[in-house]
């Protein structure tokens, strides 16, 4: 009996797919069988760390002037704490400071007790006021300093140094570790008989940003006295910015 022409080709198309699937399977197979142990773009390479240290002179300081107030009422302890300050201020700009670089940083009233027979009896009260100072002359440090301290500061900080903006010495200090690892990287493919190739990953450290340097050099019993005390000799010194890389080099 003969099958209806439609009827044959469908016969004929499921027989091709079945072949064809079949053939597939058989590929795989041979396919897996072939590369087993043989793992595909396999490279030689060479790891290698660079490091670069930068030193540098700070370009501005952190200077932390007070004043602590005492008195009988809150009222006339804030003006005069105020007074103090104000005037110290208007000083601080005198030496050419600009207003965006001076912030006050604390400002605080506390009531003061003495103690009596077991007894809490209020003294006084007690206002204090700090500003937070970027000088950017650091040639100025030891004048606006003394010159706070004739004025009435009595609270004098920490000055610290700083770079102001280190990302261009992270980038310098980045690239002398990229150098120092290619260095190191030519001269051990050298001694292996091969030729270095491309770089194929690399990393890096967050990197070693410049501490501040502190000095706590004033002299407070001066400042206390309201006299005049000549201007500290601060030295600023140096500071060290680092970075550290590492890098997979191919070498054939």
């Amino acid at each position: 009996m003969k099958h209806p022409i439609y009827l044959q080709v469908i016969i004929a198309a499921l027989a091709l797919s079945l072949v064809g699937y079949v053939g597939i399977l058989s590929w795989n197979a041979y396919a897996s069988h072939r590369t087993i142990g043989q793992p595909e773009n396999v490279r030689d390479t060479l790891s290698v760390s660079g490091t670069a240290k930068i030193s540098v002179k700070p370009d501005i300081a952190r200077l932390s002037i007070g004043v602590v107030s005492t008195g009988s009422s809150v009222s006339a302890t804030q003006k005069q704490n105020t007074e103090k300050m104000n005037a110290i201020t208007d000083a601080i700009k005198g030496f050419g400071v600009k207003d965006d670089d001076i912030q006050t940083s604390n400002y605080n009233i506390y009531p003061q007790y003495d103690y009596t027979d077991g007894r809490q009896v209020l003294r006084g009260y007690q206002v204090s006021q700090q500003l937070s100072v970027k000088v950017r002359n650091l040639e100025t440090i030891g004048d606006i300093i003394a010159r706070a301290g004739e004025l009435g500061s009595n609270d004098v900080g920490g000055v610290s140094f700083e770079v102001d903006d280190t990302t261009a010495l992270q980038k310098q200090a980045r690239d002398k570790a990229i150098a120092d690892a290619k260095e190191k990287a030519e001269v051990l493919a050298r001694s292996l008989g091969m030729r270095l190739g491309k770089a194929v990953s690399f990393s890096e450290d967050s990197g070693s940003y410049p501490v501040p340097i502190m000095y706590n050099s004033y002299d407070k019993v001066a400042m206390e006295a309201g006299s005049r005390a000549p201007s500290p000799d601060i030295q600023s010194g140096s500071l060290d910015v680092a970075k550290s890389v590492s890098i997979t080099f191919e070498i054939q």
